[in-house]
């Protein structure tokens, strides 16, 4: 980023304003462009200002009311709320006499943002309504879909959490069909808010897990916190106990987790009676087997974080769960092992580690029930192709080598 500003910055001293306008202008635009990318809005606008000014001079229209919009988005994240909004009622402006309705309603779209900073939710969601009719006209469901959103999501703010409802609804509509899968997690999560305030509560937490879809731990994972709590607060809501203990769980095991995340999560455990039992194997009990999967996946994923101690507790638990489940036990140890073979190697070998310390010669457990743990997971282990069944066999007996015991895993 900074060899491109500086890139930009060597042009403009290429092409001199009153020699080169056009390169001059496009120049700065573009590092205007750059520095809000770099998270430096302030600085960025003395580049746009520049930039709207030239283009406006020597009669670029279209590209004066592109600099103009990003000019306003410059100006917001200065702290610069109403100057922001006089750029994008100039680019709406500019955009609608040009003939350019995408461009207005991204500009309509922003407008919409800064009205709503400013407290005037009607202006807002005039602008939000307008903008999201042109981007459906145009077939970007996507962007649509952020219009409904936020427009959603005041409603939501204000008070109105059927109206909200409603708008989110459609906004988790528009991103499935646009592919947003960013804005399909927000539009789930702020769906989810608008259930539970309408003491839905048994949907809301069915939404915020499906919003975790949107917010995968490893790219978003604040977000994916902030979903997990809500989750928890929904189910602990719908007497889904072990789920919200669960989630709340693995809320607190993610670093980028907010303070007020935490302080949820830790609320909701703290109102939630203690485990009758093993929560995640009554979470998997209420389950389809087509979820079990995904379900352990959320669970590994807080698992490899934790001490070796509390990870081969947990998966001797749930291996021994299995084992008491006869009819669901391999497809319970299949859905684990297809978990684990998504792992990067660090944490596919703890998690092999842990699960070896389940089976045979495992302190405190009979060779029987050992032996009858790892008859399962080798039977787990059969029903994947070759080459993965060959990688799990190997990794198992090396493990099991290493701490003395007999092999046995092929």
């Amino acid at each position: 980023m900074v060899a491109e500003q500086e890139s930009l910055e060597a042009r403009l001293g290429r092409y001199p304003v009153g020699r080169y306008p056009v390169q001059h202008a496009t120049a700065q635009f573009h590092l205007g462009a750059a520095r809000l990318a770099a998270g430096e809005p302030t600085v960025a606008v003395e580049a746009l200002t520049v930039a709207r000014q030239v283009f406006g001079r020597v009669g670029l229209r279209l590209e004066e009311a592109k600099a103009t919009n990003m000019l306003g988005i410059a100006l917001r994240e200065s702290g610069r709320p109403g100057d922001a909004e006089t750029a994008f009622r100039a680019a709406v402006g500019g955009f609608a006499a040009l003939g350019q309705p995408v461009e207005r309603a991204a500009a309509s779209y922003n407008l919409g943002l800064v009205l709503r900073d400013a407290g005037d939710l009607a202006g807002a969601q005039t602008a939000w309504e307008d903008a999201q009719r042109s981007f459906l006209t145009a077939g970007q469901h996507a962007e649509a879909g952020a219009c409904a959103r936020e427009h959603g999501a005041s409603l939501l703010t204000a008070g109105d959490p059927t109206g909200a409802r409603l708008l989110l609804e459609e906004a988790v509509e528009l991103a499935e069909r646009g592919g947003d899968l960013a804005g399909l997690g927000a539009a789930l999560n702020g769906l989810g808010l608008a259930l539970l305030a309408t003491d839905r509560s048994a949907e809301a937490a069915e939404a915020f897990r499906r919003a975790l879809g949107g917010f995968p731990r490893a790219v978003r994972p604040a977000e994916y916190a902030m979903a997990k709590a809500n989750l928890a607060l929904a189910a602990a809501r719908a007497g889904q106990d072990s789920r919200a203990r669960l989630a709340a769980r693995q809320a607190l095991a993610v670093a980028a987790a907010t303070g007020p995340v935490r302080d949820q999560a830790r609320q909701v455990l703290a109102v939630l009676p203690p485990p009758p039992g093993d929560d995640l194997l009554t979470v998997l009990d209420s389950e389809p087997p087509d979820r079990w999967t995904a379900t352990l996946r959320e669970e590994v994923l807080r698992l490899v974080e934790a001490t070796a101690s509390d990870r081969e507790a947990a998966v001797a638990g749930l291996l021994e769960g299995a084992l008491a489940r006869p009819g669901a036990a391999v497809a319970l140890g299949q859905s684990l092992l297809h978990v684990l073979l998504e792992l990067p190697p660090a944490a596919y070998d703890a998690m092999v580690r842990a699960a070896v310390a389940a089976g045979v010669g495992s302190t405190g457990r009979s060779t029987e029930a050992g032996d009858a743990l790892a008859g399962v997971m080798r039977s787990a282990m059969a029903r994947f192709p070759l080459p993965q069944w060959q990688r799990l066999a190997t990794s198992f007996d090396a493990v099991a080598a290493e701490r003395g015991e007999r092999l046995g895993w092929r």
